[in-house]
């Protein structure tokens, strides 16, 4: 059985005091149930953070007793929270080894696409209003700007299914700040392709998901996706995700947005990663170089990882698969001119 807030005293579990729950980002607010209006919390402290590829019960393992907290609750017991801030990405970008240099003990945390927010994107794409969208979002991204000790920001890395919800959380959050991570089209595709079939299969998924998000204003009839490639229909999911992320800098604007594409940033990490913290006003730091130990190891799978690894991966992958993706790239290209799409995004990150 999880365990139950009541009047605001955790009943059946051992914590020193309520604060411990209230205050602490090590509480994760891991998922949302609709269903009670209520947020499972569970403790993951910051080595288990950093040991997990993404915060799910894949890598964090089963829950069998959370603390089930009513959004009631939540809010009543909200505390001052940190700066909160995102990591918006386009997949196969790098993200999640950005997400890592976020771990700057007594400054920042990162998280990587914590499931309480897919949740929320499951609430949206059942049919709720969009004011209760709204409004759980808000709760949600509250309770994941809880800080870690001292840290004064939390830096989240949602999965990217979350960018259609992305001008609401920037809105929820006037003061939060966002990178809008992505990786040239090109690069896009190859990693695709590379990845074989499950990765295609995910990219099919992807797609139906953004069209039921209302993102994708292409020019297409449902009945052209049939008669288009596997990496064709990368390719569209691309495009309608750097639309999105081309209205959401022209919108925001330069104050609040930096793009930064997935080559400077594997090129630079350490200035990159600088060059973020700045961009988010948490001053320097002096963890945040080419020296942090994500920058070396493989975000997904562990053991060492250098840039020139990367770049070995992907010069087998355009032997392979280069005259696909050729093709490929000349039609995407073609249909990004034709919806005003920048292949590159305004807003640059500086460094």
């Amino acid at each position: 059985m999880p365990f139950t807030v009541i009047n605001g005293k955790v009943e059946g579990v051992m914590v020193r005091n309520n604060s411990d729950i209230w205050n602490d980002g090590a509480w994760l607010a891991h998922r949302y149930d609709a269903s009670a209006d209520a947020f499972h919390l569970r403790q993951v402290s910051r080595s288990a953070h950093n040991a997990a590829t993404f915060l799910t019960d894949e890598y964090l393992g089963m829950e069998p007793r959370p603390i089930v907290l009513s959004r009631r609750e939540a809010k009543a017991r909200n505390a001052e929270n940190a700066d909160l801030h995102f990591i918006l990405h386009s997949a196969f970008c790098a993200s999640t080894m950005f997400a890592n240099g976020f771990d700057l003990p007594g400054l920042s945390m990162g998280l990587k696409e914590p499931v309480l927010l897919n949740d929320i994107v499951g609430f949206r794409r059942r049919g709720a209003p969009q004011v209760a969208v709204a409004e759980r979002l808000g709760d949600a991204l509250d309770m994941l700007a809880r800080p870690f000790g001292d840290d004064s920001a939390v830096v989240v890395k949602p999965s990217n299914i979350f960018n259609a919800l992305a001008p609401t959380a920037l809105t929820k959050r006037p003061t939060s700040k966002a990178i809008l991570l992505y990786a040239p089209l090109s690069v896009f595709l190859l990693s695709v392709a590379r990845k074989g079939l499950w990765c295609r299969l995910w990219c099919r998924e992807l797609l139906e998901g953004q069209i039921a998000d209302g993102i994708v204003e292409l020019g297409f009839e449902p009945s052209d996706y049939f008669r288009q490639t596997d990496l064709q229909i990368a390719a569209v999911g691309w495009l309608a995700q750097q639309k999105l992320f081309h209205d959401i800098a022209r919108k925001v604007g330069a104050e609040r947005i930096a793009t930064l594409d997935s080559e400077r940033l594997t090129s630079n990490p350490g200035e990159a990663l600088a060059a973020a913290v700045s961009h988010f006003g948490l001053g320097g730091h002096a963890a945040a170089n080419a020296a942090h130990p994500a920058f070396a190891t493989h975000s997904k799978f562990g053991g060492s990882f250098r840039t020139e690894d990367r770049r070995a991966e992907y010069e087998l992958a355009q032997m392979a698969h280069g005259d696909e993706i050729e093709k490929v790239l000349i039609w995407a290209e073609a249909v990004a001119q034709s919806a005003n799409i920048p292949l590159t995004l305004e807003h640059a990150l500086r460094f």
